[in-house]
């Protein structure tokens, strides 16, 4: 009779643990996508909502956003193979397989769903739903890997969580509401174009259209540039409709005109003939995402000042 031993430590299969699992959702990209969420209830309240229904939105944004994070991992995990940056995440390694991982995802969305129904509106509960399938089916499935349109078409899914966080509150979208998914629709390329450049050789590698590969490094500033102007145009017109007033527009107007500072200098650069340098395109890219969440900030606190001053 043979005596089992125990498999050593190092040949022992390893286990996903919940950090591994945390992984799946992507934390580091939700965070802004939450930042313009909780904002956006401060500006529909002009005030501080009720804290439940903070907690609930918070909570079942961040699932609803994860859950699209972990559907975006299994569609891609082919190409994430290829990539060294992508490549030892739990759906790549193995560590988590492609039926855990989906089941994981979609008890996201559902609890995410009836969370925003049930302690939210029905309002907030689609809008959720309508960014996690728009990142999911439009950018994921159709349009990243077949044109350079991807980011900016389906650059939309990061549009909603405000519409989220407005709706939970009001059960409504107005104009307002709707100039902030148009702010960070047109701030979108500006954000991700700035990252395509410094990696668009992986993107190359796997065959993935981004418009660095397609269209060569000056097209891409250039489009930096021309979305960076629709961004700041942008920012400041909901001061002409009322819906914000002076604090916002000086603040607006400060975050905008660095933003097209640093794209300029980025613009300029490459269009020297030299090539993309970390130095010039990385503090555009960590820029754009302090300028989204210092403008939803301003435009939150305008409307909560002026609220209070009556």
């Amino acid at each position: 009779m043979t005596t089992s031993e125990p498999i050593p430590a190092e040949t022992a299969p390893a286990r996903a643990t919940w950090r591994d699992y945390l992984s799946l959702t992507k934390p580091k990209v939700i965070s802004l996508l939450l930042w313009t969420t909780v904002t956006a209830m401060f500006m529909a309240e002009r005030g501080v909502p009720d804290l439940w229904l903070l907690v609930v939105v918070s909570l079942a944004g961040y699932m609803s956003a994860g859950s699209a994070g972990v559907f975006n991992m299994i569609i891609d995990r082919d190409i994430d193979l290829k990539m060294a940056r992508t490549a030892q995440r739990p759906t790549t390694s193995g560590l988590i397989s492609t039926r855990d991982a989906a089941a994981f995802g979609a008890a996201l969305q559902i609890l995410s769903f009836v969370m925003l129904w049930v302690w939210g509106t029905p309002l907030a509960a689609w809008m959720s739903l309508a960014g996690f399938l728009t990142y999911v089916v439009v950018y994921t499935q159709l349009l990243k890997r077949n044109t350079w349109h991807n980011i900016v078409l389906g650059g939309a899914a990061g549009c909603f969580p405000p519409l989220v966080g407005w709706a939970a509150v009001t059960g409504d979208l107005n104009l307002f509401a709707w100039f902030l998914f148009a702010i960070i629709f047109f701030w979108t390329p500006v954000h991700f174009w700035a990252l395509a450049l410094m990696i668009k050789e992986e993107y190359r590698e796997v065959g993935i259209p981004m418009l660095p590969v397609v269209h060569g490094d000056k097209l891409t500033v250039a489009q930096i540039g021309l979305y960076a102007i629709y961004t700041v145009v942008l920012s400041v017109m909901p001061v002409f409709f009322r819906e914000v007033g002076a604090i916002y527009f000086v603040a607006a107007a400060g975050l905008g005109g660095w933003l097209l500072v640093l794209s300029w200098r980025l613009y300029r650069h490459v269009m020297a003939g030299k090539a993309v340098e970390r130095k010039v395109a990385v503090p555009l890219y960590l820029y754009s995402m302090l300028y989204l969440a210092l403008l939803f900030v301003a435009a939150a606190a305008d409307r909560i000042i002026f609220a209070a001053l009556g």
